[in-house]
């Protein structure tokens, strides 16, 4: 007879968890307050990760729009690496721990609207979660590592923001890129391009980079996955990290000017570098590794 009361039983049960759940979230989130006010915050698009030049340790870089360089944030090993599976759209058959953790907040109906790195202290960077929880007015905070927060935002869809002082102490941060890796700058993701695709796709004997995903304006101009970049004003990529670089030196005030190949012709389109509007990372369609 007991299996028969096991449905009523976790219809009961799964609300009470949940609800002790929030009611969790709630103390821990009177730990620490902000560092900065959100409103000097600069919001940033991550755009890969890399290793620092001197520990070489691992740094995700961020493209804060309209400035010339990228600043890094030193991160760990575990989450550099679910960095990376965010920006190729990638999620194991089982969730990790990013995973598992959005999709917690999304059974509670809690969403994930913000992360925060909002300080440096003793050398190490400080985070926050920005959630917003139904039947609260005010935004829910949570004390949480960069690295974690970032690596949660790329699968949630949250907006990056960063302290000024953060920026400018992180800028100090000697890195390096890799140039056979995948890159986000302007909402479009780009991967190293080898005779293999290029033969399964149909593109032409160019140099240029593979676009995997696009999102936001780059979307909107009809930027499509599977299409070849070119050029970025008026240059060639010749890796993911030099379009990043092109992308970065983009005059201030001026949209980036962009030419592509895509399904046999060539397009040009010109995008704002401001961080394009955050929406969750999924991999395009037959670019499965």
């Amino acid at each position: 007879m007991f299996p028969l009361f096991l449905p009523a039983f976790r219809r009961l049960l799964v609300p009470a968890l949940l609800g002790l759940m929030v009611f969790s979230l709630s103390q821990v989130a009177k730990a620490r307050e902000l560092a900065t006010d959100p409103g000097s915050m600069v919001e940033v698009e991550v755009a890969t990760v890399g290793m620092s030049g001197m520990a070489g340790v691992p740094v995700v870089l961020l493209r804060e729009p309209g400035a010339q360089e990228v600043v890094p944030i030193y991160i760990g090993v575990t989450e550099a690496r679910a960095i990376l599976r965010a920006l190729l759209g990638e999620r194991p058959p089982r969730p990790l721990t990013h995973e598992l953790l959005g999709d917690v907040l999304a059974g509670v109906d809690a969403t994930l609207t913000r992360v925060y790195v909002d300080a440096l202290t003793d050398s190490t960077f400080l985070g926050m979660l920005e959630l917003t929880l139904p039947g609260r007015d005010e935004p829910l905070r949570i004390d949480s590592r960069p690295s974690d927060a970032i690596a949660l935002a790329l699968t949630a869809g949250a907006s990056i923001h960063v302290a000024p002082e953060v920026m400018e102490a992180a800028r100090q941060i000697e890195y390096q890129g890799f140039d056979d890796q995948v890159v986000v700058a302007l909402g479009i993701t780009v991967t190293p391009l080898d005779e293999d695709l290029r033969e399964a796709l149909g593109l032409p004997d160019h140099a240029g980079v593979l676009v995997s995903d696009v999102r936001g304006a780059a979307a909107e101009a009809g930027l499509i996955p599977g299409a070849m970049l070119l050029q970025v004003n008026g240059e060639t990529p010749e890796s993911p990290m030099h379009f990043l670089e092109l992308v970065r030196d983009t005059p201030a005030g001026e949209p980036a000017r962009l030419q592509a190949w895509q399904r046999g012709e060539i397009v040009e389109v010109e995008l704002s570098t401001e961080v394009p509007t955050p929406s969750p990372r999924r991999r395009a369609p037959g670019l499965e590794a």
